[in-house]
């Protein structure tokens, strides 16, 4: 009768450490559910706020070249005006938008020196409120230096970086933001290169050379001789 007792005994404390070791368990899965759960949750805070300004942009989106999505409201010397279009997760947007502020980044074509012609262009190639992407590459002045890309049918894009420079619209310049001796810089600037190369090549915008005929009538006109008779003819119309 002992014996059976402690026999019972023995498998009660078994089983109490048992439960008492995947209780703990249990507990530690259960905290790491909820620290998961967090930072999710906060991860996903950032990835639906809409930014107004460029400074509210995290420091880590920028170094991680983060692509966001915005509408465009108008092309200005100093950039493109766009609204920031956040992801949209339904709680939690519905939450943010009651004291999200409103304003519009200023965001401007990394790597690329345009050309008058390329302000006019882009001014009649975009459309307000046409949805864009623009890949963050630095933030400076206030401004966002970006790649920035336009939906061209269903599974196409253009990159106005690039097409500024093919069409002869504008120069390649220093990418701000990046690192020289980063591959991410030299990967960019070898593409803006090309771009440009191809409007060199055929004489494109900028690069279209004068014909013989313009370069005659330019030297003509430039002459001291001919100015020297434009002055007396129109003395002389005065005169009369």
């Amino acid at each position: 009768m002992a014996e059976r007792r402690s026999g019972v005994a023995e498998a009660v404390a078994r089983l109490s450490e048992w439960a008492d070791a995947h209780l703990g368990l249990l507990r530690s899965l259960s905290t790491g559910m909820a620290v998961a759960g967090v930072l999710v949750l906060a991860r996903s805070v950032r990835m639906t706020t809409k930014f107004s300004k460029a400074l509210d942009i995290p420091v880590e989106f920028v170094e991680k070249n983060v692509k966001l999505r915005g509408k465009l409201h108008r092309v200005t010397e100093k950039g493109l005006e766009v609204e920031h279009i956040p992801i949209s997760i339904p709680f939690i947007t519905a939450i943010q938008r009651k004291w999200q502020s409103k304003g519009l980044l200023l965001v401007r074509l990394a790597g690329v020196e345009l050309a008058p012609s390329g302000m006019a262009w882009l001014q009649q190639e975009l459309k307000p409120h046409q949805m864009i992407w623009f890949q963050l590459l630095g933030r400076e002045d206030l401004a966002l230096e970006c790649l920035v890309l336009v939906n061209k049918g269903r599974f196409l894009s253009m990159c106005l970086n690039e097409e500024i420079l093919r069409q002869g619209l504008g120069r390649t310049a220093h990418i701000k933001g990046l690192h020289h001796d980063s591959r991410l810089y030299w990967k960019l600037h070898k593409r803006l290169l090309r771009a440009e190369l191809k409007a060199l090549k055929k004489n494109k915008g900028i690069w279209q050379e004068e014909s013989y005929s313009e370069r005659i009538r330019d030297r003509i006109s430039n002459s001291k001789f001919v100015q020297a008779l434009k002055q007396f003819v129109s003395w002389l119309r005065h005169s009369v």
